[in-house]
């Protein structure tokens, strides 16, 4: 059995399950793909206050009701985009399981590694150049905790577009 650990920042597309897919069609074992979706629920509603703040306008902080009907939305949404992510890979005949993480990305992605004895981690992203410049990425980060390979790939880019960037 070959695990391959999946860190993502939204819902992957065609192309991307294609790649996925492409890096692996050498390998022998059964392969399956344990795919992780983040939901950063705290962090949308700091951003988008900070964002009013920024504009020059107040925004008072929503009710706790608010907050939850927020969250409740931000949940479902991550599930819709993780299941059809995980229909991707399964249009392909590729074993996958998937979930959400609610907590420090990169802290699931650990978890998820040690859980399944992962033999590599892929790690899919927009770009992010100051975030990569500083190493404050994911993948500067997963490299210093997993000891397995961590591959970073762009999203919805192909291998080619990826090079050019």
């Amino acid at each position: 059995m070959y695990n391959v650990a999946i860190l993502f920042e939204r819902q992957l597309i065609e192309l991307d399950a294609d790649q996925i897919a492409s890096l692996h069609e050498g390998v022998d074992d059964e392969i399956t793909y344990h795919l992780l979706l983040p939901v950063a629920e705290s962090q949308i509603a700091i951003s988008a206050s900070m964002a009013a703040l920024g504009a020059g306008s107040i925004t008072p902080i929503p009710d706790p009701e608010t907050i939850e009907t927020l969250e409740d939305a931000i949940r479902q949404e991550g599930e819709a985009g993780l299941n059809a992510s995980l229909e991707l890979f399964r249009a392909r005949n590729m074993n996958a399981t998937s979930a959400l993480a609610e907590g420090d990305p990169l802290d699931e992605l650990v978890d998820l590694v040690e859980q399944y004895k992962c033999d590599e981690a892929i790690i899919l992203t927009e770009p992010h150049v100051v975030r990569e410049f500083l190493h404050l990425d994911w993948t500067s980060r997963a490299r210093r905790k997993l000891n397995v390979p961590t591959l970073h790939l762009l999203e919805g880019y192909t291998f080619s577009q990826q090079a050019d960037i």
